[in-house]
């Protein structure tokens, strides 16, 4: 067996020398020092540390050394190639450092100001002017009372003395769910809220009710299948029509501004006596005529408002009260053509579009 060659041609491994070693790391670390961002950095990285790069090709000669060579070359390497990780760490944190600061300059944000983060939406104007009516009754210690939209047949009719043969329980006005034998349908009226507020909460009652009606209309200008109304309920010793004019002169007041309403003699089933009440019309106040047209009452002067009366015994009777006791007086409004009556809208099929437009505009116009 021969021994170990400890010949060997110095330019065969020239990369090794304390020469060529102390050059490669100073040119990484001039490279390290003039990249100005991270991505420079990593170019640099690539290129004096990574697998192709000098230092690296010149680890690969070490074992073209003699056994005793080895471990001095190795040391050399090792310690450049540690110099040259180093440093490139350093820069790395400094270069993040740096653009953090600039990011963080460039992006600031002044928190003083407005911002629109995203279009703003709008109020309904039937939901603007169902809060303020609401208010106007709020405010005189009256609560506000909901019920159901799908109603049972015997608080929407039975309890107002509406009767099996009564012609509003037709399919012409009543959407009725099935199965037909069951007594349910989309409630036409927000009447039976009255109905259940008289039978869980105690007297006196002093109650307004806002909500979706349904009947089987056309959907045109005027008429919508799915509306809107207000009703109020008052049940207490000692009420008469007195007390229902006076309620409702001073709601026709916070609605529209000094105005003047009229009560005509009308019918109802759940009230007795009962009236329309017209509202002196609040553009014109009844001063049109032929030579003074006015578009929002038609030159009458009036505009149909709601219908009231006195509580019927009958209603009180089925819902448990002794009507030799107790009276009171109810009353209801359609919302949709009041809002038309302050915002002129002329078509109130404008109200189901969705069009945001629509909204702002109305609330502009007039129920705000």
């Amino acid at each position: 067996m021969s021994g170990p060659n400890d010949n060997f041609d110095p330019k065969q491994v020239a990369a090794l020398s304390v020469e060529a070693i102390d050059g490669f790391v100073a040119e990484a670390l001039a490279a390290v020092g003039a990249a100005t961002t991270t991505a420079e950095l990593k170019q640099v990285r690539l290129e004096h540390a990574g697998d192709r790069s000098p230092l690296a090709l010149a680890n690969r000669e070490i074992g073209a050394l003699p056994p005793a060579a080895r471990k001095d070359a190795g040391a050399r390497v090792g310690k450049a190639r540690g110099r040259v990780t180093e440093a490139i760490v350093t820069r790395q944190e400094e270069l993040a450092a740096q653009e953090l600061a600039a990011a963080l300059v460039a992006e600031r944000i002044d928190m003083t100001l407005p911002v629109e983060v995203r279009p703003q939406g709008a109020l309904h104007p039937i939901t603007s002017l169902i809060d303020e009516m609401c208010d106007v009754f709020v405010g005189m210690g009256w609560e506000v009372a909901e019920g159901p939209e799908l109603e049972a047949e015997w608080y929407n009719f039975d309890a107002l003395n509406l009767g099996p043969d009564h012609p509003a329980r037709g399919e012409q006005d009543t959407l009725w769910v099935e199965p037909m034998g069951a007594g349910k349908l989309m409630r036409t009226q927000t009447s039976p809220v009255q109905v259940r507020a008289l039978l869980t909460r105690d007297l006196p009652l002093y109650i307004v009710s806002p909500g979706k009606v349904f009947r089987a209309d056309e959907y045109d200008a005027t008429h919508l299948p799915v509306f809107h109304q207000l009703e109020g309920l008052v049940v207490d010793k000692g009420i008469s029509m007195a007390d229902l004019r006076g309620v409702l002169d001073h709601f026709a007041q916070a609605m529209f501004g000094e105005v003047t309403i009229r009560m005509r003699p009308h019918y109802f089933p759940f009230t007795e006596p009962s009236a329309e009440v017209d509202i002196q019309c609040f553009v014109c106040h009844g001063e049109s005529g032929p030579d003074k047209p006015c578009r929002t009452c038609r030159s009458e002067g009036w505009i149909e408002w709601c219908g009231c009366g006195v509580v019927n015994p009958r209603v009180l009777r089925a819902c448990g009260i002794d009507p030799e006791v107790y009276s009171g007086f109810a009353f209801g409004m359609g919302v949709d053509r009041t809002v038309m009556f302050r915002t002129g809208a002329p078509d109130l099929r404008d109200f189901v579009e969705g069009d945001i437009r629509f909204s702002r505009s109305a609330v502009v116009g007039g129920t705000r």
